[in-house]
Parts: structure tokens; C-alpha cells; sequence
């Protein structure tokens, strides 16, 4: 049985966002008063008190750039809160942010969308669904009341 493993944004990336974001705009680090922000380093919410930022992140786009494909009009930035200085990372594996509905887009190797799935519940049964499908490479999982990105599940 196949386990599929949520992906936080690489140490690589995070380092760069924490400077200047993939929109070309300066980091403004902040202190989140009420916590609850979904944090895509570490793959868990904020707690009050704790020094986060709001970045844009492209992440079509650096996956495309690592594996040497162009993703066309695919490629697509949006807002993620990270923390504003390096973190430990995610402390265990399962589905993060699972609690509500979410979309699962599914990506091919040549960085061209294949679909989305609105699931209820995530879990290995909608991953195992997506990756199904041979030309499928990687699935984002998708808040779906803003359409944020949360997390990247690859194959294997």
C-alpha cells in the first residue's frame, strides 16, 4: 500500500521567500496576533504570538524550473504564510489542513494541469485516485475557499 507524503516548500525556496517572494516584492515579516495561519513550512497553523510572513509562491513554477519543463499559462503565484525565520519543518506525516474541503489538482510531467477533484476528505484514497491516472507526476492540494496552495503530493 502506497502512503503519499505531504511536501512543505523545499528549505531552498523558503530561504529565498523569506528575503524577496516569487513576485519580486520584499518579505515583511509580522507578528500573527491570533495564530491560525496555515503555515506552508512547517505544515501546521501559527500559534499567536509567532513571527510569520505573507508571500506569494509559485510553485508550478520552481518545480518546473527543477525538472526542466515550461508550465505555460500554468504557471500561477498566490498568497502562502510561511514563517519569517527557518523553522523546524513539519512534525509528522498525514494530511495537513485536512478538516475541510479541498481540491486536489493533479499536474503532468510536462507541467500542464490534468484535472481537479473536490474532495471532502483527505486521505490516501484521493491521492490514490489522482495517481491512478499514468501522466499524472504531482498533485497540489487546494484551500477551496481562496484557492491557496497548501501542500504538493508527489508519486511514491
Amino acid at each position: 500500500m502506497t502512503t503519499y507524503i505531504a511536501r512543505p516548500i523545499e528549505p531552498r525556496a523558503l530561504k529565498e521567500l523569506r528575503v524577496t517572494d516569487d513576485a519580486g516584492r520584499t518579505t515583511v515579516p509580522r507578528t500573527d496576533p491570533e495564530g491560525g495561519a496555515p503555515l506552508r513550512c512547517c505544515l501546521r497553523r501559527s500559534a499567536p504570538g509567532e513571527r510569520i510572513a505573507l508571500v506569494s509562491y509559485a510553485p508550478l513554477r520552481r518545480w518546473a524550473a527543477a525538472t526542466g519543463v515550461d508550465p505555460g499559462a500554468y504557471d500561477e503565484q498566490g498568497p502562502v504564510f510561511v514563517h519569517a525565520e527557518e523553522c523546524a519543518g513539519p512534525a509528522g506525516d498525514g494530511h495537513p489542513f485536512a478538516g475541510a474541503h479541498r481540491t486536489v489538482r493533479r499536474y503532468s510531467a510536462d507541467g500542464r494541469i490534468l484535472g481537479g477533484r473536490l474532495v471532502e476528505s483527505l486521505g490516501d484514497d484521493a491521492f490514490r485516485d489522482a495517481f491512478d491516472d499514468p501522466e499524472v507526476a504531482l498533485v497540489h492540494v487546494r484551500a477551496v475557499e481562496y484557492g491557496c496552495f497548501l501542500y504538493e503530493v508527489g508519486r511514491g
